[in-house]
């Protein structure tokens, strides 16, 4: 059990090289991706796909109206939840004692300025005051963009333009292999789990869209990034506990969830957790 856990403890905090290419990252992810997959001409996406697969399916907006706003009136939790955030609140990250639980965030924020530099979207020298609405909708560092052309849903590359080191690390599921051949290279996970979607050919056939998208809720990991950690607070702490892993790994097809909460491990959770500090680092 030491040796494996010890194993996990490795991959979970396996860094990305200095020398990792931000731009290759990126352009690699973009090459692997499957779109609408092998059964392309079978099938038509609905409009909640254009959340589940931004890359592929988000439009820009024609009219205000049809924008997904950030405005305190039209979209107060959005609004609210950023506030929140540490996107929102980057100096209180600089200003906090080494003594705070969290202080280990100081590093990583230099981490994301140090990334940004190297890419030609920051300057050397300056700091982020904060991430906002047009960083991750628009473009990092723009002051205006043109909404009915610019305007995007953010997809795992664009949180991996600051997020280098969390990105690789994600995308390096891909060259997970299995002893005996009992899955392809890279399954299960949730690297590759769009694809296992959309090569499906039951899930392609389904003329009901609707409930063929309904896979694509838990379905679109390799998407998007905030599955685990929600929008527009993107909380470490959140993805740190099981009910974030719950919102997929449960009931009677994968119940893990279950399976886990009657664990041994389960009942130390369970038991303990209000005593535990989910925004220490790993």
């Amino acid at each position: 059990m030491l040796h494996l856990l010890l194993a996990l403890s490795f991959l979970v905090t396996l860094p990305a090289s200095a020398a990792t290419d931000p731009k290759a990252l990126i352009d690699q992810y973009h090459r692997d991706h499957p779109g609408k997959g092998k059964y392309a001409d079978h099938w038509q996406p609905i409009p909640i796909q254009r959340y589940w697969n931004p890359k592929d399916f988000y439009q820009p907006p024609r009219t205000v109206q049809g924008e997904v706003g950030r405005d305190q009136g039209v979209t107060p939790g959005f609004v609210r939840a950023w506030r929140d955030s540490t996107h929102a609140r980057l100096d209180r990250i600089r200003t906090l004692p080494d003594s705070d639980v969290r202080a280990y965030k100081k590093q990583l924020l230099a981490e994301v300025e140090a990334n940004l530099v190297r890419q030609g979207l920051l300057k050397p020298g300056k700091h982020l005051e904060q991430v906002s609405c047009i960083d991750c909708h628009g473009g990092i560092g723009k002051n205006t963009i043109r909404h009915d052309q610019d305007l995007r849903m953010p997809d795992r590359a664009v949180c991996g333009t600051c997020h280098v080191q969390q990105f690789a690390e994600a995308e390096s599921e891909k060259e997970q292999t299995w002893p005996q051949g009992q899955w392809p290279k890279g399954h299960p996970s949730h690297a590759v789990d769009w694809k296992a979607n959309v090569e499906t050919a039951v899930w392609a056939a389904m003329t009901e869209r609707e409930i063929a998208q309904g896979c694509d809720q838990c379905h679109y990991q390799q998407n998007k990034c905030d599955g685990c950690h929600t929008r527009h607070s993107f909380s470490a702490a959140e993805a740190r506990r099981p009910e974030a892993c719950a919102t997929c790994h449960n009931g009677v097809d994968h119940n893990e969830y279950e399976n886990y909460l009657l664990s041994k491990h389960g009942t130390v959770y369970q038991t303990h957790k209000h005593q535990w500090n989910f925004e220490a680092p790993l």
